[in-house]
């Protein structure tokens, strides 16, 4: 009865004190979690950039660096046009505004529409480089390559390939 009961107490000791340690852990990892994240900023030449996301999370070992989901992008250009996008992940970093998006990246402008895994957001580069499974669609054309990258100044736009053999894809809709 004593072993039997040395036991059980031994057990429990053992189940409160792994709760204790689960319920330490997520103190810690909830308080770098921030719901409905918001950040926005301008250019010198009157751009304006609006992040946001469901939820951001604080780099442990880079404060500047936030990690998002479910994330939205906004970029009002100083000529009234936007640039929406969406993905469901970010990272983004608070000192140069740079943002990178992934998984289900979609962004609209005007009637153009692009679909990709992985986009790269530079204010300091005046570059968009969306890449991986890329579908660049407007009134007439989808278009299918590995890279579209815009400038964002000048709104040049270079549709690439990763390997020179093959060729970006065109269907026109018409």
């Amino acid at each position: 009865i004593i072993i039997g009961f040395m036991y059980l107490n031994s057990l429990s000791k053992k189940k409160n004190l792994k709760t204790e340690e689960l319920k330490t852990d997520e103190k810690y990892y909830t308080s770098n979690i921030i719901e409905n994240v918001s950040y926005s900023s301008k250019d010198k030449n009157g751009n304006e950039y609006i992040i946001s996301a469901k939820l951001g999370e604080i780099d442990k070992s880079d404060n500047n660096i936030i990690y998002l989901k479910q994330v939205n992008g906004l970029v009002k250009l100083n000529n009234k046009n936007q640039i929406n996008i969406s993905s469901n992940f970010g990272k983004y970093n608070i000192d140069n505004f740079d943002t990178i998006f992934s998984k289900n990246v979609i962004i609209t402008y005007l009637e153009n529409k692009i679909n990709g895994d992985y986009l790269d957001f530079s204010i300091i580069r005046n570059s968009m480089i969306i890449s991986k499974n890329v579908i660049f669609t407007d009134n007439n054309n989808v278009i299918k390559t590995d890279i579209v990258e815009i400038n964002i100044k000048n709104k040049n736009t270079k549709l690439m390939m990763y390997d020179k053999k093959n060729k970006v894809s065109v269907e026109n809709r018409n």
